[in-house]
């Protein structure tokens, strides 16, 4: 076998095994309700669990607050409504709690007539998701002299919170304190926050401002995918921390909090919530605060919460305070999450999860999203980011497709030193390596390529499962959410029946596979017969099976993954193919492909023009 061969070999081989590695330790995760058709986020069903978020310990002096409530009173408390062109919801004026939101500009499913996806959930709803804001009484304080879970707070000014009316709730104390919470809202997804308090009593008193979110149980959807990150996000003073929900309940007992819990003391900038595979709902205390920041589970209640508690204040008669801070809870839209993090929230990109790989994935998404903007459809933004990626690459494709040239070139050269050599191995390696130095050939260049494209690979199967720009982005025809398989089969014609081809994730899935997966297969299978098939029959059979265990493999991978990997190989095709020619040699595509089917036959060499 030719070194050449022996390149391709070891290239392809080592290609296949890290795919195939990858494949079965992190496969395509099953297909979420969401996915599948259901409509369990946008129509929450009623729970038989009462309870609401614990707040956190009380400043000193007190003791621990342990607020509880009947879901039915909850339920039925008073609400005020959010209206924007982007969400719609209401506000419990039972606690104050932000805890109705659904999206607009997202639906649960490509149906028609789908739900918009719920965000927040209240309690008395299964998997009751919320935030909630209050103060830890202080020296001076008892539980009941400040607002918490249940407090009936009253609207003072606002009848619809929306971009341009803030509302204003208040309360006022047993304690003389008279509690406002001004709530105000952007033209996306971020809630301004001012909790305000005013001492009309006699006696100087101490409490410190808090901001809870609280989910009760996991998320209904969550994926539990290796590659994805679902649960507490936070960053820490320039340290992104990741919690997930199943590593909560293996937290040691905090006794400062009276549950499971991490704390960590902000110095100067944090921010911490809840990540699920698209939405996001994060505590944000204004840039340069200090504050405590708590990750919490209460195992009694099965409730998973996240804390930012502010330092304590202290008020004197007739002194009044407010403190300021936001919450995000929306879709975590790339751009607009961008232009949070420009306007002073640290590094709060990074509450995407990018992977191990984001000094890949950062700039491959960023390319990826301006090119979606200009051209206006994801599927062909990733064909273009293809061509870019492999215009990148080119001056190392075309230093290896010459060097491949040339070991052609070589060939008889190489035929001559093995006759020479006869069974002296070593003399056969010393005249080989003395030929490649003379000839300025390295016989391991042809791997490059194809071990560039691996990360590469990695880092855009990372983005396009991700990024929630990808959820439900259409290509063309049947292709209507590169994020998810290729909808086609031979079942259905490939998508010119109007029916769906069989379930993601099921055997006929996998046997019966769509129009893309056959197309990458047919693109590597061209790529090889660029080159004669190896004289080996062993290589032969690898070569021979390879396209197509690969077209299986990747039939159940996100669609528009499939496009970039058919494009590439196209690009690669075209690219290898001119080179060759460049170098005065003109692949014999057509009589590789004869000889293919000639079992036995031993395949001619690549034409010299």
């Amino acid at each position: 076998m030719d070194d050449q061969n022996k390149n391709l070999l070891l290239a392809t081989a080592l290609s296949f095994l890290v795919i195939l590695t990858w494949f079965i330790l992190f496969p395509p995760p099953e297909p979420t309700p969401e996915e599948l058709g259901t409509t369990a986020d946008a129509v929450p069903q009623a729970s038989t669990e009462g309870g609401v978020a614990t707040a956190p310990s009380a400043a000193p002096g007190t003791t621990p607050a342990t607020n509880d409530t009947a879901t039915e009173a909850v339920a039925e408390a008073p609400r005020l409504p959010i209206e924007t062109d982007r969400v719609v919801g209401s506000i419990s004026l039972t606690g104050g709690r932000i805890d109705d939101l659904s999206l607009k500009d997202y639906r649960v499913t490509l149906d028609e007539g789908a739900e918009i996806v719920q965000m927040l959930d209240p309690v008395g709803t299964e998997n009751a998701y919320y935030a909630l804001y209050g103060w830890a009484p202080g020296a001076g304080l008892t539980l009941d002299d400040v607002p918490g879970a249940n407090t009936p707070w009253a609207v003072e000014t606002g009848e619809t919170l929306s971009t341009d009316s803030p509302v204003t709730l208040v309360w006022q104390s047993p304690a003389g304190l008279t509690f406002r919470r001004t709530i105000a809202i952007d033209a996306d997804y971020m809630f301004s926050v001012t909790q305000a308090v005013e001492n009309s009593g006699g006696n100087t008193v101490s409490l410190a401002p808090y901001g809870i979110i609280a989910r009760h149980g996991e998320p209904q959807d969550l994926k539990n995918f290796f590659i994805l990150h679902e649960g507490v996000v936070a960053m820490a003073d320039g340290e992104l921390m990741e919690i997930d929900y199943d590593d909560m309940p293996d937290f040691d007992v905090n006794p400062n909090e009276g549950a499971r819990a991490e704390v960590t003391q902000v110095t100067d900038n944090g921010w911490i919530g809840f990540t699920d595979h698209y939405w996001m709902a994060t505590l944000i205390p204004a840039p340069g605060t200090a504050f405590k920041q708590v990750a919490k589970f209460d195992d009694r209640r099965n409730i998973y919460q996240t804390e930012a508690v502010l330092p304590t204040l202290q008020l004197a008669p007739g002194e009044a305070q407010a403190v300021d801070t936001r919450l995000f809870a929306g879709a975590k839209e790339w751009e607009t999450i961008r232009q949070i993090e420009k306007g002073g929230v640290d590094r709060f990109l990074d509450s995407i999860d990018w992977g191990w790989f984001f000094f890949l994935t950062k700039p491959i998404f960023a390319v990826l999203h301006y090119l979606n903007v200009w051209i206006g459809n994801m599927g062909w933004a990733i064909i273009g980011l293809t061509l870019i990626i492999k215009a990148l690459l080119f001056p190392l494709a075309y230093k290896s497709y010459v060097s491949m040239a040339k070991m052609k070139e070589l060939q008889p050269e190489m035929e001559k030193i093995k006759e020479r050599a006869g069974e002296d191995r070593q003399k056969l390696q010393q005249e080989m390596m003395a030929l490649y130095k003379k000839e300025k050939v390295n016989p391991a260049s042809g791997c490059l390529p194809i071990l560039l494209q691996i990360p590469i690979f990695f880092s855009l199967y990372k983005v396009i499962f991700v990024t929630l720009e990808l959820r439900h982005a259409p290509w063309l025809g049947p292709f209507q959410d590169l994020s998810a398989p290729d909808p086609t089969s031979i079942i259905n014609l490939f998508g010119l029946l109007p029916f769906q081809g069989p379930e993601p994730g099921t055997i006929l899935a996998l046997l019966f596979i769509g129009i893309l997966p056959l197309f990458l297969g047919i693109s590597m299978w061209l790529q090889q017969k660029l080159n004669p098939a190896p004289t080996d029959p062993t290589q032969q059979m690898i070569f021979a099976w390879m396209p197509w265990v690969f077209m299986f493999m990747l039939g159940g991978f996100a669609s528009g993954l499939v496009v970039y990997w058919i494009a590439n190989n196209t690009i690669t095709f075209t690219q290898q193919y001119l080179i060759m020619r460049s170098q005065g040699f003109k692949p014999d595509i057509l009589g590789n492909i004869k000889s293919g089917f000639k079992r036995g036959e031993k395949p001619e060499t690549t034409d010299k023009k």
